[in-house]
């Protein structure tokens, strides 16, 4: 799964320690969508998505 640099950097700042599960849902839901390319507004997105429990 390719990450622009931006949605690289958002990434970094979520704890060391869920780092790895955050990625794994995001690259999740991104391959649900069919999307091969994860940038800042698709992990925003879905990181809200997250926030609220859906």
């Amino acid at each position: 799964m390719n990450w622009t640099s931006d949605a690289e950097q958002a990434l970094r700042e979520v704890p060391f320690f869920v780092r790895p599960a955050v990625r794994r849902r995001i690259e999740s839901l991104a391959i649900e969508q069919k999307r091969d390319l994860i940038d800042s507004t698709f992990y925003e997105k879905a990181r809200s998505q997250f926030a609220r429990g859906s």
